[in-house]
C-alpha cells in the first residue's frame, strides 16, 4: 500500500511540474509575443485559422478525428473545420483586443483591453481539431497564450493541430509557444495541474470536466451539456423545417451539442409533420423497432459507445432494424413518458424522439419538461411562422437560445444568417452552472481597465428618485 501510494504521490508531483513548466513558457511567449499591437495579433490569429482552414488540412485533420476517435464522419469534420473557423475569424477581425476599446467622453470613461494570461482549453473527443483552434483563436486576440489539455480519445488529432498551428505562428515570427498541447498520456492528474497552474480555464466537455474545472480554484468558464428539444408548430412550413431537421440531425452523426435530441411536434399537424419527416430522410421506428434501438443505444444505463455517432446503416446493423432503416439517414422513434428519462434525453446518435402534444402551451410545457432531463440553459427551437410563440418560449424558457426555422446545428453555435457568435462552445446560464449565458467569444478572454475622470455632477434630487415610491405608500 506505501509502495502504491508513493507511485500516486510520485505521479502527482510529476504533473505539478510539467504543468508549471508548460504555464512557464506560456508566459514566456506571451512576453515576446507583440499583443500590444493590434494587426501583429489578427495576424497571429489569421495564422491558426489558415493552419486548419487550409482544405488539405482541413481534410487531413477531419480524416485522423474520425480514426482516432470512432466517432462522427469526415464529411461533416471537413465542414466543421472550415465554417466554424471561417465564422469565427470573421467575429473576431471585426473588434478591436488591445490597448483603448472604447471610449465614453460623458461618462469620462476610457476601456483599455489587457490579456487574462496563459489559458487551458479542455477540449473534447467529438471536436478535437476544431475546437482547440477556436479556442486558441479567441486566447491569442486577447493577447494571450493557451495550453491545449484535449481527450485522451483525440490525442493524436489534437496534436497534430497543434502542430500545426505552432508552424503557421513560426511562419509569422510569432512564438510558437503561444499555442501548447498537454504531454502524451494525457491523465485527469495532469489535467487538474494544468486547471490550478493556468490563468483561466475554457472547459468544454464532459459535467465531471466542467465541475472539476470549477472547483479548480482557477477562474473558469464551462459549458453545459445539450439536449435540444424543437417545436414544429401548427403554422409551420413542414417540408421546409423537415429538411433543416434532418441536415442538422445527421451532421457529424449527431455528434453536436446543438444537434436536435427531441421534437414536439402540435396535434393538428403532427400525421403530416411525420410524413414530412420521412419525406426528408428519416425512419419512422415501428413498437418492435423502438425497443430494439432503446436495448442498442443504452447498455446498463450508459449509452453505448460503439453505436453512438455511428452512421446510420451501422446502427441500423447493430440495432437489427433491417434494409429499409439502413438506407435511411436518422431514425425517427415516438413517445409518450418524457419522465423516463431514457429517449428524452441527450442520445449523441442518429435517433430523433418525437412527442405529440395538443397545443403550443402543451408544447411548451414538454419542451420545459425535456430541459429538466438535461439541457437546461443550453437552448430550444421552434419551427412556425407564429413569432409571437418564439417570443414566448423565450420569455418562458430557461434557456440561453431560442431559434427559429433554422437548422439547430448550424444556426447555435454562430451562423452566417444570424447574429450568434460563431462557437464551438456554448454558455449555459446560471441554469447549467455555468458563469456565462453566451457563446464562447473573444470577450471572455480579455481583462479591462477603465480610466475614469470626473463629469459634471450626475445627482438627481430625492423627489426624482422617491417621489413615486413616497406617493403609492407614504414617506
Amino acid at each position: 500500500m506505501n509502495a502504491q501510494v508513493a507511485q500516486v504521490e510520485n505521479a502527482q508531483m510529476d504533473a505539478v511540474a510539467a504543468a508549471a513548466d508548460l504555464v512557464a513558457r506560456g508566459r514566456a511567449a506571451m512576453a515576446a509575443y507583440d499583443n500590444h499591437d493590434q494587426a501583429r495579433i489578427d495576424e497571429a490569429v489569421t495564422a491558426l485559422a489558415w493552419s486548419i482552414y487550409k482544405p488539405e488540412n482541413a481534410k487531413a485533420l477531419a480524416e485522423l478525428a474520425v480514426k482516432d476517435t470512432g466517432l462522427g464522419n469526415v464529411p461533416s469534420k471537413i465542414t466543421k473545420n472550415t465554417r466554424k473557423t471561417f465564422g469565427t475569424l470573421r467575429d473576431l477581425m471585426r473588434v478591436k483586443t488591445t490597448g483603448v476599446i472604447e471610449e465614453l467622453p460623458e461618462k469620462g470613461l476610457v476601456k483599455y483591453a489587457k490579456p487574462v494570461g496563459v489559458v487551458a482549453a479542455v477540449c473534447p473527443s467529438t471536436n478535437p481539431a476544431a475546437t482547440p483552434v477556436n479556442k486558441a483563436m479567441m486566447a491569442l486576440k486577447g493577447g494571450n497564450a493557451v495550453v491545449i489539455a484535449p481527450s485522451p480519445a483525440g490525442y493524436a488529432t489534437t496534436a497534430r493541430t497543434v502542430e500545426l498551428m505552432r508552424a503557421e505562428l513560426a511562419k509569422g515570427g510569432h512564438p510558437p509557444d503561444l499555442v501548447q498541447i498537454l504531454p502524451a498520456p494525457v491523465s485527469k492528474e495532469l489535467t487538474q495541474a494544468l486547471m490550478e497552474a493556468c490563468d483561466l480555464i475554457a472547459c468544454t466537455g464532459s459535467q465531471n470536466n466542467v465541475r472539476r474545472a470549477y472547483s479548480s480554484g482557477t477562474v473558469a468558464i464551462g459549458v453545459g451539456a445539450g439536449n435540444v428539444p424543437v417545436i414544429i408548430d401548427a403554422t409551420a412550413d413542414l417540408d421546409d423545417a423537415a429538411e433543416k431537421i434532418c441536415a442538422s440531425k445527421i451532421f457529424d452523426n449527431s455528434t453536436s451539442c446543438s444537434s436536435e435530441n427531441s421534437l414536439v411536434i402540435l396535434d393538428d399537424i403532427y400525421d403530416d409533420a411525420l410524413a414530412a419527416l420521412q419525406r426528408a430522410g428519416g425512419y419512422l421506428a415501428d413498437q418492435g423497432e423502438k425497443q430494439k434501438i432503446v436495448d442498442t443505444l443504452w447498455v446498463n444505463g450508459k449509452l453505448n459507445r460503439h453505436v453512438i455517432a455511428k452512421d446510420a446503416d451501422v446502427f441500423a446493423d447493430v440495432a437489427g432494424l433491417g434494409d429499409a432503416a439502413a438506407k435511411a439517414k436518422y431514425f425517427i422513434v415516438e413517445d409518450d413518458d418524457i419522465a423516463a428519462g431514457q429517449l428524452s434525453d441527450e442520445k449523441l446518435a442518429l435517433v430523433l424522439t418525437v412527442y405529440r402534444a395538443k397545443d403550443f402551451d402543451d408544447a411548451k410545457a414538454k419542451v420545459a419538461e425535456i430541459l429538466e432531463i438535461k439541457g437546461k440553459g443550453h437552448s430550444c427551437g421552434i419551427h412556425t411562422k407564429d413569432l409571437e410563440h418564439a417570443r414566448t418560449l423565450a420569455e418562458d424558457l430557461d434557456v440561453v437560445r431560442v431559434l427559429v426555422n433554422q437548422a439547430h446545428t448550424f444556426g447555435n453555435g454562430g451562423g452566417f444568417n444570424n447574429g450568434l457568435n460563431f462557437t464551438l462552445s456554448m454558455g449555459c446560464g446560471t441554469w447549467a452552472g455555468n458563469s456565462i449565458s453566451d457563446n464562447l467569444n473573444y470577450s471572455h478572454f480579455i481583462n479591462i481597465t477603465h480610466l475614469v475622470t470626473t463629469i459634471p455632477e450626475d445627482k438627481p434630487s430625492e423627489e426624482e428618485l422617491f417621489g413615486a415610491y413616497w406617493q403609492k405608500y407614504g414617506k
